[in-house]
């Protein structure tokens, strides 16, 4: 057989093949030689093998086969076959496969060998591909070449230490000398590696920060030279060597983290930066970027952040979409500390809510609520409407949500809160929260003035259109709670509309037969319509005939309610206007009872131990009682009652919460409802002076056994007439001997003030064995329920 092809010369035939399928063929007869020449130990031509196996692996070929051969290839003596070998090594291994620890030995020899070439071959192999444990074994040798004097060695150590570094960060000391002097350096690669060295080793080993911190002026006085003159060997579209000056702007920015003097030094390098760089190319933004990047995360004085948010006002003009995109990321982060500066900017960010691109639209909405106040709400809202209208289906509803959520913390007045509300699900249609409706629903009942005024605009929408369906729902929810209003044209605000009965009732109706409606809508609609018979006299019948109809309705939810309300007009007709009366008003707390509330809230949760239940947990224990009370015919557990009754509060509170208020300690005795083989429970009780309904039980149980008890469980059951909420105990374990004590607290509410019963289990592990007692507690002081 005759040599094998050449490179070059498979590199012509592969290109001549017409079809992928003659190509396949050409490199699998190939790749057969090349392993028959593997097979044999070929060393003449081997390094010509390797070259071909290299490029059909960058044809997406495999080439794994070839990697043991690579390693001979380092090992050989001769520079070609280092060179091929250390390139299939860059190429087929990597720190993943145990086969590139074999090369460690070969590579420290090329290390100290005595050719440049040969230690830059190793040299850029370590910093590609080197493991921690590799990077570890030749660190010392790259620690000594970054001393040499040839600079082609020293860029590529200085690189290659960046690698070590990033690998092994508990060695970074050992290049902390070499890298203060390297940046002394005056050829342009060697300083540019330096400089990235120095960066790592800060950012790696923050206590070296101060030692750097002394060659400042020295990278002050490069980067002035570099401003004023101009290198043609390194400039980028007409900037002088942007690559350097950007990572001495990232060297700059973490010296000048956390120290003023610092960064009053700097300012004026920093200004001259700033007002000089063209802003026409990629290379001049890049430095430009880094520049704000530095002003911002070091304490720079308030004119050059001024100066900063001007730069990215700047790129926010520019045609380049991503260079748009990365203003509106650092406009973000400014916008808390440098309100006033990005404020001014605010007419070009709403302008990029007006572009095509919709992660730019997406960052735009974000800085724009960002970007909202007292004073701009209404110039605000109208932008941010006019986006919605347009703005692509997966931003609808992020862009809901903050339109709700600036309303609701600007809004100047009720009257505008609800009308932009308003506005805003006509125009997202079902693109909502799921909370929206309920959010408005409590938001117009509170507003006593305005219902003449909202039942007669809700009116006219829905009569004109009921495609949005989430305004559908308010709408009807407001006709069947203020539709008399609408009948007697108790609207100021605006020009009254002359509406009967009949006429309220054909809209409704029309929305229960549409088949756009979903069955939320109907649900809705069905409820208004018979709160309707308590609000119209006229139409009675009519309303009973509608609600008679829907008693054989194919959705369930619909039937049931149809059911419930034929039953009120036939067996219960007496208490039919006392149920469907009007919601009462909700009741107003402010904002700092609010934060207050939330904040006890978090302080609870977070005290509380990860093995302990949440209150709500404790809440459901109770269902594990429902068979304790049931010889008693009035006396069951409350869980159900008490889940439904809290639907009704708003925002998902306990009704319990919100008569929860901070009691004053009453002179009640105290009760022991357990104590038996040393576990007592002694219940203290405080009742509060303005809710005399509400009883607050704190539970206390010690242990005064010889042996720990733990995975303690309280449960409690009351009578059907009496609710009652557990909240999380303090812990599960009590120390023998009275050690220690877990308190429960119980908050019962009892309205109409009937005797207390309430029975007990008690759970809990001691001596390696399960416990569960049940006890009855019937001999609370009359004090607590009269």
């Amino acid at each position: 057989m005759g040599p094998p092809l050449r490179l070059h010369e498979l590199i012509r035939v592969i290109r001549s093949v017409k079809t992928q399928n003659e190509e396949r063929e050409v490199i699998q007869r190939e790749c057969a030689e090349i392993r028959s020449a593997f097979r044999d130990e070929d060393s003449v031509y081997r390094g010509r093998s390797v070259a071909k196996l290299l490029y059909m692996h960058m044809l997406g070929y495999p080439a794994h086969f070839g990697q043991m051969e690579c390693l001979k290839l380092i090992a050989s003596a001769r520079f070609t076959d280092k060179r091929i070998g250390y390139l299939g090594a860059m190429m087929l291994l990597d720190e993943r496969q145990d086969a590139h620890l074999l090369i460690t030995n070969s590579m420290k020899r090329d290390l100290e060998h005595s050719s440049a070439v040969v230690q830059g071959l190793a040299l850029c192999t370590l910093a590609c591909l080197g493991s921690v444990e590799m990077c570890r074994d030749l660190a010392g040798e790259v620690e000594r070449l970054l001393q040499t004097s040839n600079s082609h060695v020293k860029k590529k150590a200085v690189l290659c230490a960046v690698h070590i570094i990033r690998k092994v960060p508990d060695i970074v000391e050992m290049f902390i000398p070499t890298s203060e002097m390297l940046l002394t350096e005056k050829r342009h690669g060697v300083f540019y590696g330096a400089v990235l060295l120095a960066t790592e080793i800060c950012q790696r080993h923050p206590t070296a920060i101060k030692g750097f911190r002394k060659i400042l002026p020295l990278l002050l006085q490069k980067l002035r030279q570099i401003m004023s003159g101009y290198s043609p060997e390194h400039a980028v579209s007409g900037v002088t060597d942007p690559f350097l000056q950007v990572r001495i702007l990232r060297l700059l920015r973490v010296l000048g983290q956390n120290d003023e003097s610092v960064c009053d030094a700097m300012s004026d390098m920093l200004a001259q930066v700033s007002t000089c760089t063209e802003t026409q190319t990629n290379a001049g933004n890049a430095v430009l970027y880094e520049t704000v990047l530095t002003i911002v995360e070091t304490k720079s004085a308030s004119g050059l952040r001024v100066l900063a948010v001007n730069i990215l006002g700047r790129f926010l003009l520019s045609n380049d979409k991503n260079i748009r995109f990365v203003a509106l990321i650092s406009l973000q982060r400014l916008v808390q500390s440098d309100h006033a500066a990005v404020q001014r900017h605010r007419g070009t960010i709403v302008e990029c809510l007006r572009q095509t691109d919709t992660t730019v639209n997406r960052k735009a909405l974000d800085l724009c609520f960002a970007l909202v106040n007292e004073t701009n709400i209404r110039v605000m809202m109208k932008e941010l409407q006019r986006f919605l209208q347009s703005c692509s289906p997966e931003l609808k509803e992020q862009c809901t949500s903050g339109i709700f959520l600036c309303a609701e913390k600007f809004s100047p007045s009720k009257r505008w809160h609800i009308d932009t509300i308003m506005e805003t699900l006509v125009t997202a249609g079902e693109s909502v929260r799921d909370d929206a409706v309920s959010h408005l629903i409590q938001l117009i009942s509170g507003s006593s003035e305005l219902h003449g005024y909202i039942v007669q605009r809700l009116y006219k929408a829905v009569r004109r259109d009921i495609v949005q369906q989430p305004l559908v729902q308010v709408a009807a929810w407001c006709i069947g709670e203020y539709g008399d209003l609408l009948v007697i044209g108790a609207c100021e605000e605006e020009e009254v509309i002359q509406v009967t009965e009949d006429d309220v009732l054909d809209v409704l109706e029309g929305v229960l037969q549409s088949h756009i409606s979903l069955a939320s809508t109907r649900a809705y609609t069905l409820t208004a319509i018979m709160k309707l018979s308590t609000r119209f006299s006229d139409t009675i019948n009519r309303i009973r005939r509608v609600v008679s109809i829907y008693g054989c309705c194919h959705d369930v939810e619909l039937q049931q309610r149809a059911v419930e309300y034929n039953a009120l007009f036939k067996k219960y007709d007496h208490m039919r206007s006392a149920i469907l009366e009007k919601m009462p008003l909700p009741e107003k707390s402010t904002g700092a009872e609010t934060e207050t509330y939330i904040g006890e809230i978090k302080e609870k949760t977070e005290s509380q131990p990860k093995s302990i239940p949440s209150s709500s947990q404790a809440v459901s224990y109770v269902t594990d009682l429902l068979g304790l009370l049931e010889e008693s015919a009035h006396s069951t557990p409350v869980t159900a009652e008490v889940s439904s009754i809290n639907q009704n509060v708003p925002n998902g509170e306990s009704l319990l919460d919100l008569l929860d208020e901070a009691p004053n300690p009453a002179a009640l005795p105290p009760l022991v409802a357990y104590n038996k083989n040393g576990l007592q429970v002694e219940f203290s009780f405080t009742r509060p002076p303005s809710t005399s309904a509400l009883l607050v039980v704190n539970s206390c149980a010690t242990n005064s056994s010889s042996s720990d008890i733990t995975d303690l469980q309280l449960q409690a059951a009351v009578p059907k007439s009496v609710q009652i909420q557990l909240q999380a105990p303090s812990g599960s374990l009590l120390p023998a001997s009275g050690g220690g004590s877990v308190t429960q607290c119980l908050r019962i509410l009892n309205p109409q003030k009937v005797p207390l019963r309430m029975r007990l289990r008690l759970s809990f592990t001691q001596n390696g064995n399960q416990v569960q007692e049940i006890c009855e507690v019937n001999d609370f002081p009359a004090e607590t329920w009269q």
